[in-house]
């Protein structure tokens, strides 16, 4: 039987309107702390964000997303967030905030391969 990985994941959501608090789910973010495993994967579907806003700006959000990439990814083009060990990433990128661009709470689990994991919940908590 395949080794099981405690991971963690969050929901990645748009706000469009913080003061409605409405929202769409358009990403997961996953931490897996044994395999050295931190990822997103995002959409932005335009049509629902501009329905609940249509004054949107969707280049930024999209400015938004690419930078929990580069984060993630520990680029150095992810600053000094970027820079920091990879648990403290996942926690400055899943701390609570009160932006267009929010995260759930964060839920664990057990997988065997947390690509795969990241690719499932996406899935079922986004498209």
């Amino acid at each position: 039987m395949p080794e099981k990985h405690l991971f963690e994941y969050a929901v990645i959501r748009v706000v469009p309107c913080v003061e409605r608090e409405e929202f769409i789910n358009v990403g997961v973010i996953l931490y897996c702390a044994s395999q050295g495993f931190l990822k997103t994967i995002y959409h932005l579907p335009e049509e629902r964000l501009r329905a609940l806003n249509p004054d949107l700006d969707i280049t930024e959000l999209q400015e938004r997303l690419r930078a929990f990439e580069r984060i993630c990814a520990g680029w150095s083009q992810g600053g000094a967030i970027g820079q920091l060990p990879v648990a403290s990433r996942f926690r400055w990128l899943t701390a609570t905030r009160s932006t267009v661009v929010q995260t759930s709470a964060v839920h664990p689990g057990l997988c065997t391969d947390p690509n795969e994991t990241l690719q499932k919940l996406y899935t079922k908590l986004v498209l």
